[in-house]
């Protein structure tokens, strides 16, 4: 029923666009599921506008936000069929299409935000952008969705503290055996459902990065914000193959441009958000916690166990591994930084 609503949304809005404009401009329509202030909102706005200037209006880019054409997984359908042309999903949301994106949810796969920088823009990541093709999602860019670190009613400060406890976690095999690794018990529940069930006590806690947990209100119901990072997993825009095929080489290299532009956009918008959320979070109480990562680092090694025996990502979790981050210290918030922030 969704799907058939976002389909008769898009095609309306195909025929009120389309009023007016010349025959030979070419229109793309991108929706997602984020807010208008979101960072990767602002960096598709730019690259809309991006496109719109290199191309001297001969291809321009729409964004749907908000969710208005449907969840992820109601646009990569969509994409599918050849009904949007464009859109914006975690790297989760692709384990379904393509195995090797399973790689990005394990523990501490990447150890800085420099190395995830270094893999997703190197051969590495334009490998996993092209993978998705055969299904007729064709990956453009990835772009920085931060880390994920636990926050619950109960401080925690070593994987010991986590025993016993319910933790909201995505629907992911890797994600589960993650929390169980860490002796805490994985509870997969949406996202929508989430601050109820943590007000009511279905469970103890949850994980995401600090954009997320600020701006859901989850810090009203959970009081302890527990920095371990232990994922970094990073959102991708998808393009339908469909819609690729349609544009001539000269416009697959103006929307190519425009894409990479923003991601440098998008990187220092996602840095600015993630800042202004842990000082907000600080401002309302919230007990922020800086421990030692070694001991979650330790608890998760056998989790890798889980693709031993599947050579295709395990070895792609050796290439990752070997992948060499440059130095971009200034990219992160330091440790110091924030331990200053739980003393306000």
């Amino acid at each position: 029923m969704k799907t058939s609503f976002a389909l008769t949304f898009l095609f309306t809005a195909l025929l009120l666009s389309s009023c007016g404009l010349k025959s030979d401009v070419k229109v793309l329509k991108l929706g997602h599921t984020l807010d208008t202030k979101h960072s990767v909102h602002i960096a598709m706005e730019y690259m809309a506008e991006r496109v719109e200037e290199i191309s001297e209006g001969k291809l321009r880019v729409e964004v749907y936000p908000g969710g208005v054409l449907g969840t992820e997984r109601e646009s990569l359908e969509l994409l599918q069929l050849g009904s949007l042309d464009l859109t914006k999903v975690s790297a989760a949301a692709m384990e379904g299409f393509v195995e090797e994106y399973k790689v990005f949810g394990l523990p501490y796969i990447f150890t800085s935000k420099e190395h995830a920088y270094s893999v997703l823009d190197g051969p590495i990541g334009k490998s996993m952008l092209a993978k998705g093709e055969q299904f007729w999602l064709r990956g453009l860019c990835f772009y920085d969705a931060g880390a994920r670190s636990f926050y619950t009613a109960k401080p925690i400060h070593t994987p010991a503290d986590l025993a016993g406890l319910k933790i909201r976690v995505m629907q992911s095999i890797t994600a589960v055996e993650m929390i169980r690794a860490m002796g805490g018990s994985p509870t997969p529940i949406s996202w929508g459902e989430l601050y109820t069930a943590l007000q009511s006590g279905v469970v103890d806690g949850a994980e995401n990065n600090p954009p997320s947990f600020y701006l859901s209100h989850h810090y009203e119901v959970s009081g302890n914000y527990t920095l371990n990072e232990h994922t970094m997993i990073p959102d991708v825009m998808i393009m339908s193959t469909h819609a690729w095929g349609k544009l001539n080489d000269q416009e697959k290299a103006w929307l190519q441009q425009a894409v990479e532009e923003s991601v440098g956009v998008q990187r220092k918008e996602w840095q600015k958000s993630e800042e202004a959320s842990l000082a907000a979070l600080a401002e309302e109480g919230v007990n922020i916690i800086v421990p030692d990562k070694q001991p979650f680092i330790d608890a998760v090694q056998g989790v890798y166990n889980i693709y031993r025996d599947n050579e295709r990502v395990y070895d792609l979790i050796q290439d990752i591994r070997n992948a060499n981050p440059p130095q971009a210290e200034a990219l992160e918030t330091s440790t110091e930084d924030l331990e200053n922030l739980t003393e306000q």
